[in-house]
């Protein structure tokens, strides 16, 4: 019996790397997260072929403008390695590595994204323990439940 498929929110601010980039390079190392529990869902919960929602953050629309899919086991994070890197961590060593990411591959542009306003008018659907729409939460790699996935792509515009 395989293991089941799970699903996840991947949030980019597109100024830095967007569903577009991601379009136009196929598969990407998820750098530079250093927040532990979204690291630890990188490193102990992500499985190759996972679902990915692609979500844009710090934007004029945030929200959901892709699925990708995770495309490579948890592998240490190289640029807490590189000293010029912004997402060094001094304390981090080859032996030890503190920081994880996978590989995300790019599935398909939504038609129109499904905007942060939209998503939050499904609370009821989607459930209040929704982290995405959750007061307080900042992760940039949520679990997402497979009727949460199935909901929130019921809401892309066209479907």
């Amino acid at each position: 019996m395989s293991p089941r498929k799970r699903y996840w929110l991947m949030k980019s601010e597109p100024t830095d790397f967007s569903i577009d980039d991601l379009q136009r390079v196929g598969s990407e190392p998820w750098t530079g997260v250093r927040n532990y529990q979204a690291r630890n869902f990188m490193r102990d919960d992500m499985k190759v072929g996972d679902g990915v929602l692609f979500y844009h953050s710090n934007c004029e629309v945030p929200g959901i403008y892709g699925i990708a899919e995770v495309a490579s086991a948890a592998y240490p994070d190289p640029t807490q390695f590189q000293k010029k890197s912004k997402y060094h961590d001094p304390k981090a060593t080859q032996e030890q590595p503190r920081w994880f990411l996978v590989d995300v591959r790019f599935v398909r542009k939504l038609d129109a994204p499904v905007s942060l306003d939209a998503i939050r008018g499904h609370v009821d659907a989607l459930g209040e323990d929704f982290a995405l729409i959750r007061k307080g939460t900042r992760l940039s790699v949520l679990p997402v439940t497979a009727a949460q996935w199935k909901h929130l792509l019921s809401l892309e515009p066209g479907s």
